[in-house]
């Protein structure tokens, strides 16, 4: 690891470089295909230290056999959830039904992965920490294309030039709207706001879920195992995005105890641990959808570039793909030919899971009494046996081998 005040303005001749923005699972998993493929990478991560826990993950079809083909699947089966149970209520608390989760997330029993967010970023940061370069606490300020590479200025006052710089910052990445504009134009609102934050596992859960519902508003507590805290999740419709709020944590807590003022069940003892959570995490649920997700010498991978929001499962899996197909498709071309092959081989992809939004998760959060009965409906008429078949979605990519060699 690389302190900032080290950052200093040097070329190597014989390896391209490139800046990764973002330490995250798409910068990470990005950073170790660059430097397979012979890069120079060094990341950049906003935040002191990597990200520990965090809200379970899901990693399915295509992005299985990039995991394994970085050699660290051993290591996340080792961290699997294994989530065995997942049970709607109705407002007063009463079970509607109580189904196997793979049977509305559209995964594979036995086959498909969950694992904490902080298991999986540590897994590919450990796999890549002592061939690249990390600087932690410290982000890009500015970014200037009219020379031969991309001339990068650091929030902390560095300043270096690289051949490359790719955006792996996230839902709202400051990447994008450095090289391609305001968020708004590629933001796509899905009409629905989130709070997410740990509390005491008082409720005798384990290894499940458990949903209350009534139209337009949801509670789920969500015990990843035998542990003393479960992740809790407020999510409720909105009919647009509440732009007050998201730079504000009080006025995140005030919204969300509003929505839920006249809430049964453990709703008021969430509330009551909302305001305490020093982990809270506020958000729209939101996709992105961009034209193109390159320019010139910079381009986007994961969230940053095609965010397919939590309502799919698949925002994990498809950060997982595109970093080893952006890397890839770099491996033996210009930037200028590897962004175009990047994009040509990978949209249809994404594209395919952008629009599971409707489908499985999408279903559990109807916003009208009837839409919550028909879902009750469906529930009760569920089997509760396992999925055998994923959607077709998931493994819609069949990863290509791409030579190991460099381009000088």
């Amino acid at each position: 690891m690389i302190p900032t005040d080290l950052l200093r303005n040097v070329r190597t001749t014989s390896r391209r470089t490139v800046l990764v923005s973002g330490a995250g699972v798409a910068g990470s998993a990005l950073a170790f295909w660059l430097n397979r493929y012979g890069f120079a990478v060094t990341v950049v991560e906003k935040a002191g230290a990597l990200r520990a826990g965090g809200y379970p993950v899901d990693v399915r079809g295509t992005a299985l056999e990039v995991v394994r083909r970085m050699r660290i699947l051993p290591q996340l089966l080792d961290a699997h959830i294994d989530l065995s149970r997942l049970t709607f209520l109705d407002a007063d608390g009463g079970e509607v039904a109580s189904v196997d989760p793979h049977t509305l997330t559209g995964g594979v029993a036995g086959q498909d992965l969950e694992v904490r967010r902080g298991d999986l970023s540590d897994a590919l940061y450990t796999a890549v920490r002592d061939d690249v370069e990390f600087v932690f606490h410290d982000s890009i300020d500015a970014l200037d294309q009219s020379g031969h590479g991309v001339d990068v200025t650091f929030r902390g006052g560095g300043r270096r030039t690289f051949d490359m710089v790719i955006g792996a910052d996230g839902l709202h990445s400051r990447t994008r709207t450095l090289a391609f504009g305001p968020e708004e134009q590629f933001h796509r609102y899905l009409g629905y706001c989130f709070a997410g934050f740990t509390l005491r596992n008082t409720f005798g859960l384990s290894h499940e879920t458990v949903l209350w519902n009534t139209p337009g508003r949801a509670a789920a507590l969500y015990a990843v195992g035998d542990h003393d805290d479960v992740h809790a999740l407020l999510n409720f419709a909105h009919p647009e995005p509440p732009l007050d709020a998201f730079r504000n944590p009080e006025a995140q807590r005030d919204l969300v105890a509003a929505v839920f003022a006249d809430a049964r069940w453990e709703v008021p003892g969430m509330l009551a641990a909302l305001r305490d959570a020093d982990d809270l995490f506020f958000d729209a649920v939101s996709q992105i959808r961009m034209p193109r997700w390159s320019s010139g010498r910079v381009a986007l991978v994961g969230d940053a570039a095609y965010a397919p929001s939590f309502l799919t499962g698949q925002g994990t899996s498809l950060a997982l793909v595109g970093a080893y197909m952006l890397a890839g498709s770099l491996a033996n071309r210009n930037h200028t030919a590897g962004f175009a092959a990047y994009e040509h081989h990978t949209r249809e992809f994404v594209t395919a899971n952008q629009d599971q939004v409707g489908e499985g998760d999408a279903t559990l959060f109807p916003t009208t009494a009837r839409a919550l009965e028909q879902r009750n409906d469906m529930l009760r008429n569920l089997s509760a046996m396992p999925s055998t078949e994923g959607r077709p979605a998931h493994s819609a990519l069949a990863l290509p081998e791409f030579a190991c060699g460099p381009m000088r």
